[in-house]
């Protein structure tokens, strides 16, 4: 587990919230369980609550399910009357099957090895009803792998409460087993003219072609509907939607 979702869960939030416009996700999301006729829903990666009570609020039969306690305690205070789950999302039983899951946040993105894409693609599809969706998005390997094959480095700030919380990243090529990257951040809180480190999150992430997606999906039940373009923070990015057949 890394420490961004653990130690560092409050800082996370604040610092997400300041670049991520989640009500943009959500139109996104709620558009597609709209077009497919879908109120029951499976979040996966729901993190803080914050798409969380969107949904609840629009009245959806809302499930959320993350890995990491510490943003599911924020997620519940946020929303108390939710149903959360704390589970891996490779290896899950829900009490009854939904109309649709969602994996938001490129949640994809820590599933590095194979195996692990499989057990949670088949842990999905055995939790819904046949004829549901599976919505989630991606990094674009094709797009993103060259971009930062000569590392990259980026900083982001945010205010709050009158302190200021800095985040310094590398992303740095890891191509051993797949399409991956090393992200090594530090997390800093200003104090007068001095930075005083108050956090690390070193994680490797995945990053997908289309032609991966679509066979992952294929080879565990589900057809593809959609796979289109979705504009991002800091990744190029596609979400698909597909179909347990």
């Amino acid at each position: 587990m890394n420490n961004l979702y653990s130690d560092l869960a409050e800082v996370y939030e604040i610092m997400y919230s300041s670049f991520i416009d989640y009500q943009l996700e959500y139109d996104l999301y709620k558009g597609f369980l709209k077009k497919y006729h879908k109120k029951s829903i499976l979040e996966i990666g729901c993190g803080t609550g914050i798409l969380s009570q969107l949904f609840i609020e629009d009245d959806y039969d809302y499930y959320g399910l993350d890995f990491s306690s510490e943003m599911l305690k924020i997620a519940k205070e946020r929303n108390p009357s939710a149903n959360f789950i704390h589970e891996d999302m490779r290896f899950f039983s829900l009490q009854r099957t939904v109309e649709s899951v969602l994996m938001t946040g490129r949640t994809i993105s820590y599933l590095v090895k194979n195996k692990d894409v499989e057990s949670t693609f088949i842990s999905i599809y055995n939790n819904m009803e046949k004829g549901s969706i599976f919505c989630f998005d991606f990094i674009d390997a094709n797009e993103f792998i060259p971009e930062i094959s000569n590392k990259k480095a980026i900083t982001h700030k945010v205010n709050y409460k009158n302190i200021t919380y800095i985040r310094k990243s590398k992303w740095n090529l890891n191509i051993l087993n797949s399409w991956c990257f090393d992200w090594e951040s530090i997390f800093y809180r200003k104090e007068k003219k001095t930075l005083l480190e108050i956090g690390k999150d070193n994680s490797t992430v995945r990053t997908f072609t289309k032609n991966e997606i679509e066979l992952f999906l294929i080879l565990n039940g589900f057809e593809v509907i959609e796979i289109i373009k979705k504009e991002s923070y800091a990744f190029p990015t596609y979400v698909v939607v597909a179909r347990k057949k």
